[in-house]
């Protein structure tokens, strides 16, 4: 009997999916793309339209003959690639790869029973406008990257690469670090009074708020010295304090909206430390599929790669009836809230949410490695919150009178903690909180004691340099790439060398300013921001209203080939400064330089090209080797296959060697050594003594660590 068979993109789909499907369909993976541009040449025919001259990717053959077979059998063919546009041209490509004469394309927004089920009721057409937007899209980005990177080989370094929306990336971090470095600090400040009611021993404190009826914000009116701050406090000791003012307001705060993909990555870098590249491998996991014992393999999340905050009514019932459940009435509000998504997202996607909010983070825990349980729990919660009720504050505002002086205490009270009992979004850079603090009751006209007056000195701030969360915020802001590319662009900017991070914030390095000063001065349009929006707006409108992509890429193509010649031939050559090191060539004695290939960075002699010396740079971890006769320490080093081992750096005199990963914080609880690392977070891990003196040591053996102890 012929079954049905479903292309799906990944093997973790396969598993989830047979869970629930009957034997009646055939279930293959086509391991990602099938087909793309050539990577030994430029792919695209500039003369012909820009044409695309797609071919199947080598290692993809295999697959595709695999595909062929089951589908010479097969009663009927289903493309489940992802639900996007990247999606949408998978499935373009494995239509044409295997020769489909109708297509029958389905899509889900998680992977779960019911969703597959429906979408193999209503099988679709491949969305030509889509497919031509991903189109767009990969020869845009061909253009540039085939065209720009020889540029930077010939006038910066070999190996480097340019991109349409990482190097707008890359200027924002320059840009922000020159602001930081042009940035003159202004003196400013604030003076506090603290003060009691009569007949009360508790103070409080209040702030200068106005002098002579003009406000102190810090901006336009502030205390710019310390003549002006001792004017204004010269004699209030000895005045007259006097409420003037107590307002008192009801304050009601919205829960935040459930996750969208730029949303999550910053939530997650907040509070869970995770990198954007990190986030979205966890999320693609819990997606597609955790195996559960009994139940078999589960989708727990919906499609993590989406603008849109839409939530699905029987989602947000079942969220409905879990409140109730869990909280009780009063916090559930009246009607399910409705999010507004941002300009040009796609509206048919939902928002990032749990398949079923009846799993609970608790009930899943020993299913989930502790990368899968913290990032669940976050989506959980965040997506529960949403559906809750607000939080309402009473808030109390008082102004105090004193000579020409306005003093104001400011405070609140939760009245009603609503979605704050789960969860409070987290927040960039320190950013002031509201004062939760309670007053005693107070009229107009009752006078005060003043306690003390504290005047305190401060400096504006320069602008701070981004974090990974802050950076994928502007982005976002300034509609530069989309949910798919976030993770990306952070991820190569890192690789290339352009951007490093200092205490997790974004600092460009000088090979990330030189390339970016070359790309400004003469690809002005490609390096701003507002440019690369609109560009995205041109794919939208391929996508939305069917427009020519060809035209796209041509409005883009020819300014952009003129300004290529202009800098070719004009563009000066720009190198890196090489930095010394403490390292000596044993060759020649010289001190060796750091210097950077396509392979990243190595130790060379600067005495080139008579002396030709390199070295790799070796990483230690902190750690001495543990033979009582070497005094060297421990270096990451690469085996065969790109195995990681650890060996002393004073090989070959020394040839102490441990594989895997080093630990330095779990110590050896007889030597005080460190250990050896075993074992996956999912399943525990093992850390074992490495000290060879120490392996008659009862506790130097398997030290047993729970899986929520793995290493960072």
């Amino acid at each position: 009997m012929s079954r049905a068979l479903i292309i799906v993109e990944s093997p973790a789909k396969i598993k989830t999916i047979k869970s629930f499907l009957s034997d009646k369909y055939v279930i293959k993976a086509s391991m990602g793309h099938v087909a793309d541009l050539p990577s030994s040449k430029l792919g695209v025919d500039v003369e012909h339209n820009f044409e695309p001259a797609y071919e199947i990717i080598p290692e993809k053959k295999s697959v595709i003959k695999d595909l062929k077979k089951a589908a010479q059998s097969a009663s009927e063919i289903y493309l489940a690639t992802d639900p996007d546009r990247e999606g949408e041209a998978i499935a373009w490509h494995l239509a044409r790869a295997l020769e489909l004469k109708e297509p029958r394309r389905i899509q889900f927004n998680q992977i779960t029973r019911s969703a597959v089920e429906e979408a193999l009721k209503h099988p679709q057409d491949i969305d030509g406008c889509r497919v031509d937007a991903q189109q767009a899209r990969r020869v845009l980005d061909r253009l540039v990257g085939y065209k720009l990177s020889p540029l930077l080989w010939k006038k910066v370094r070999k190996g480097l690469s340019a991109g349409r929306v990482q190097s707008v990336a890359v200027r924002m971090v320059v840009d922000r670090e020159r602001e930081i470095t042009a940035f003159i600090p202004e003196e400013y400040w604030s003076i506090i009074a603290t003060l009691t009611k009569e007949g009360h021993e508790e103070s409080f404190e209040a702030k200068l708020h106005a002098v002579d009826g003009k406000k102190i914000d810090n901006k336009k009116k502030k205390i710019a010295d310390k003549a002006a701050m001792e004017a204004i406090l010269a004699g209030l000791h000895d005045a007259l304090w006097q409420v003037a003012n107590v307002t008192r307001k009801e304050q009601k705060r919205n829960p935040a909206p459930p996750f969208i993909t730029s949303t999550l990555q910053q939530e997650a870098a907040r509070k869970l430390g995770f990198s954007a590249r990190r986030t979205m491998v966890v999320a693609q996991q819990l997606y597609e599929g955790i195996e559960m014992g009994e139940a078999g393999h589960i989708g727990l999340i919906t499609y993590m790669r989406t603008d849109s905050t839409n939530v699905a009514p029987e989602a947000q019932q079942e969220s409905r009836n879990c409140v109730m459940e869990r909280f009780g009435k009063e916090y559930l509000p009246e009607k399910p809230p409705v999010y507004r998504s941002r300009r040009g997202a796609q509206e048919a996607h939902e928002a990032i949410r749990p398949t079923s909010v009846m799993r609970s983070p608790e009930d899943l825990e020993k299913w989930l490695s502790r990368d899968q349980k913290r990032l669940y729990d976050l989506i959980w919660k965040r997506f529960m919150a949403s559906q809750m009720s607000p939080l309402i504050l009473d808030g109390v505002t008082i102004d105090i009178n004193v000579r020409s002086c306005i003093f104001r205490a400011t405070g609140s009270t939760v009245k009603f903690p609503g979605f704050s009992r789960l969860y409070t979004e987290g927040a960039d850079d320190s950013a002031d909180e509201e004062a939760r603090r309670t007053f005693p009751a107070m009229e107009p006209g009752e006078r005060l004691n003043c306690k003390e007056i504290t005047p305190k000195q401060h400096f504006t701030q320069a602008p701070p340099r981004y974090t990974e969360a802050t950076l994928i915020k502007t982005l976002e802001e300034k509609g530069i790439g989309r949910p798919s590319t976030y993770a990306p662009i952070i991820h190569t900017i890192q690789e290339r060398g352009y951007v490093e991070q200092e205490e997790k914030r974004f600092r460009p390095t000088e090979l990330g300013i030189l390339v970016t000063d070359l790309l400004v001065q003469y690809f002005p349009a490609i390096m701003d921001a507002g440019f690369t929006a609109r560009v995205e707006q041109d794919l939208d409108q391929i996508e939305e209203q069917g427009e020519d992509w060809h035209e796209v890429i041509s409005a883009f193509y020819h300014p952009f080939e003129r300004s290529l010649h202009t800098a070719e031939k004009e563009a000066e050559k720009r190198r890196p400064t090489p930095v010394e090191t403490e390292e000596v060539c044993e060759k020649c004695g010289r001190k060796m330089v750091i210097k950077e290939g396509r392979f990243g960075k190595f130790l060379a002699c600067p005495g080139f090209p008579e002396c030709r010396n390199t070295r790799p740079i070796r990483k230690t971890v902190g750690a001495q080797c543990p033979r009582p006769e070497c005094e060297g320490e421990l270096v990451e080093r690469k085996g065969k296959r790109s195995r990681i081992f650890h060996g002393c750096s004073r090989y070959p005199a020394c040839d102490f060697v441990v594989w895997g990963r080093i630990s330095t914080e779990h110590k050896c609880s007889r030597c005080g050594g460190p250990t050896a690392v075993k074992g996956s977070e999912k399943r525990g891990l093992t850390y074992t003594c490495i000290n060879p003196g120490c392996s008659e040591c009862e506790g130097a053996g398997n030290i047993q660590a729970k899986p929520t102890e793995a290493v960072e």
